[in-house]
């Protein structure tokens, strides 16, 4: 028989986004390997299916669910949510892992930049609706990965702005999704603090995942004579499982985090009054979190 030592998770319940492949899929193994009973969010059934079964031969003993959910759509976000409420009364951790970088920029059905939509509205939709769990949970934590492209990053997050190809790109769209990142954490920090429950950001390193798959040429050039100096996918999900199991303490609520310590981030992911207005700008988008 495991001891609670060799599985300090069991017992607890965590939703991971974008956990078909990637530092997902590799954060899913380590969390299923200490005991933690898992709800997996991934898009495709046939990819997401291979993952389950990949995650739960990591941890025999422990639930492992598959959830399909494009996270683009928020419509999907909320039916998601849904059915994690109808089925659950309390969750421990939500990680919000997924991410997209496309080649160009693309607008969803619902009338939002792709990296916007999927990066960071789904995950604020995501977020607010199962704060009941999170909060009914002795110690609840949400985790948001972001990246160091936030430096990069500016909250000028106006609709045309954001579908219009001549004042954007992908890549930029891209980094001001990872800066909306920080800042919403830094906004949610503030509105958990009376309760027991965390929220911090992350920057899981530079990783040979997939994410620049879809990316431009270019893009992927820079990433592949960068691959020297990237990390495994799974030296990145270690980071992330450090900080689930007992890295990310409440006193850390709000603080974005690289290689499961305190890190610096840029002047205007650090900016409350930015993170207050990008919250009141996802709150009108989305018609949540007001």
């Amino acid at each position: 028989m495991t001891s609670d030592s060799d599985a300090p998770l069991r017992g607890k319940t965590i939703l991971l986004t974008g956990a078909s492949g990637g530092i997902g899929l590799a954060t899913a193994r380590q969390l299923a390997g200490l005991g933690a009973d898992l709800l997996l969010v991934c898009r495709d059934a046939t990819r997401g299916e291979r993952a389950r079964q990949a995650v739960q031969l990591s941890g025999p003993a422990t639930r492992v669910e598959l959830l399909l959910c494009d996270l683009s759509r928020l419509t999907e976000v909320h039916q998601l949510a849904e059915q994690v409420l109808a089925r659950y009364d309390r969750l421990d951790v939500l990680i919000n892992n997924a991410g997209v970088l496309p080649n160009a920029l693309q607008v969803t059905e619902e009338g939002h930049e792709l990296c916007w939509a999927t990066n960071h509205l789904a995950p604020f939709v995501l977020t607010n609706r199962l704060l009941p769990l999170l909060t009914a949970a002795p110690a609840g934590l949400i985790l948001t990965v972001s990246s160091q492209a936030h430096w990069l990053g500016e909250l000028e997050t106006s609709a045309a702005r954001r579908n219009d190809p001549a004042l954007n790109s992908a890549f930029t769209a891209y980094c001001d999704s990872k800066l909306a990142n920080i800042l919403f954490t830094r906004a949610l920090a503030e509105r958990l603090e009376l309760t027991p429950a965390t929220a911090c950001s992350l920057h899981p390193g530079l990783v040979r995942s997939q994410l620049f798959a879809g990316s431009s040429w270019l893009m992927r050039g820079l990433v592949w004579l960068a691959r020297p100096f990237a990390r495994s996918c799974e030296q990145a999900a270690r980071g992330i499982v450090c900080l689930v199991n007992g890295g990310a303490k409440p006193r850390y609520s709000g603080q974005y985090f690289a290689n499961c310590r305190p890190a610096r981030s840029s002047s205007s992911a650090a900016n409350l009054a930015e993170a207050h207005r990008l919250w009141r700008i996802s709150a009108d988008e989305t018609g949540v979190g007001t």
